[in-house]
């Protein structure tokens, strides 16, 4: 059973950003909830949380966050959610995420997830700007970014050998 939600998961992310005084507008959430589930998968095997993804024109998007916050538009989000206390493992995954997405503008994480893999095989083929609601699979997540990871390591292992 996954060990949160992606409401709690996105009021996380808004506290945090609020706490630090940044502004975040849905999109942006759209993409840092899907850097959470998709870095969580490839790091511990399991998904953050159960809640589907999906390969819309502007990359992944959790359809019931999206529609939670969609009145605010392009606009950064005011609300200021409750934060939930999570475990360890998964309030410290939270933090990286925000440590290495959260200062990314929202149109350079949108460009990012377009050229990665996950993204791109949901929309099977569909031109960037088609309308497409697939589902982005777990398994390509998991894949995708175990080989990022892969990838990390033995350039590591290059760079210590040279």
């Amino acid at each position: 059973m996954p060990p949160t939600s992606a409401k709690l998961v996105a009021d996380y992310i808004l506290c945090f950003a609020h706490e630090c005084g940044d502004l975040i507008t849905n999109l942006k959430l759209q993409k840092l909830l899907y850097y959470a589930q998709a870095w969580y998968l490839a790091l511990y095997d399991e998904p953050l949380f159960p809640d589907p993804l999906e390969a819309w024109v502007h990359g992944p998007v959790q359809p019931g966050q999206y529609h939670r916050f969609k009145e605010h538009k392009w606009n950064p989000i005011s609300e200021e959610p409750e934060c939930s206390a999570f475990s360890a493992q998964v309030k410290s995954h939270l933090d990286d995420i925000m440590d290495v997405y959260g200062d990314l503008t929202a149109h350079h994480l949108e460009r990012l997830v377009h050229q990665e893999d996950p993204w791109i095989k949901a929309r099977k083929g569909l031109p960037p700007d088609a309308p497409c609601n697939n589902p982005i699979s777990w398994d390509d997540m998991k894949a995708f970014y175990k080989g990022v990871l892969g990838g990390q390591d033995q350039e590591a292992r290059q760079e210590t050998a040279g």
